[in-house]
């Protein structure tokens, strides 16, 4: 399998378009990098947490009309807005 790089500290948002690098960048942050943390919208939106820097991350299908969920989006929460939404 392919290695991708880790999430800089600069980093605020990934989105994905189908099957480019980033789409497979961030499939491959949140099957060996990040650790999942809770979910929601009935297991669409998903909270990771960063353990380099335990920062938040959400998983998310913007187009998730698109067959096969669309594209993937990740984006760096706050410790609010992780609570607010997922409870932790």
């Amino acid at each position: 399998m392919e290695e991708y790089p880790d999430l800089g500290p600069d980093e605020g948002q990934l989105i994905g378009a189908r099957g480019d690098d980033v789409d497979r960048r961030i499939f491959w942050l949140v099957r060996n990098r990040l650790e999942p943390r809770a979910s929601a919208n009935g297991g669409w939106d998903q909270l990771f947490v960063d353990p380099r820097d335990d920062r938040y991350w959400e998983l998310t299908f913007p187009q998730g009309t698109l067959f096969g969920g669309g594209p993937r989006q990740l984006t760096a929460l706050s410790p609010a807005e992780a609570a607010a939404k997922y409870g932790v």
